[in-house]
């Protein structure tokens, strides 16, 4: 498959995905990542590893939509559920009747 990162043009395939990523240790995954044959590596290392570019030239983006078309797994980010107001009972009550909330 044929595909630009960071402007440079890039015939990519699975196979040879897998063969560059052959013996390469994943760093710790912090954002966005794949998953390449039954490891896990950040996308930013991936990148790296079959550009030959520094990591700074090329968008995460870039990489997860060049892995995605190749058939590997991408997952998101992890969903954090945000954080909830504690409220006091005459907050909740006002809540559940509709009343604007209070800052």
């Amino acid at each position: 498959m044929r595909c630009v990162i960071a402007r440079f043009p890039f015939d990519l395939t699975k196979s040879g995905v897998l063969e560059s990523m052959k013996g390469i240790k994943p760093e710790q995954v912090i954002g966005e990542s794949v998953i390449i044959g039954r490891r896990t590596y950040p996308v930013k290392q991936v990148g790296q590893v079959i550009t030959r570019q520094d990591r700074r030239d090329f968008s995460a983006g870039e990489i997860l939509r060049a892995m995605t078309q190749l058939g590997f797994t991408c997952p998101g980010l992890p969903h954090t559920a945000a954080p909830t107001r504690v409220l006091n009972p005459f907050q909740q009550a006002s809540a559940m009747l509709g009343a604007p909330a209070a800052a």
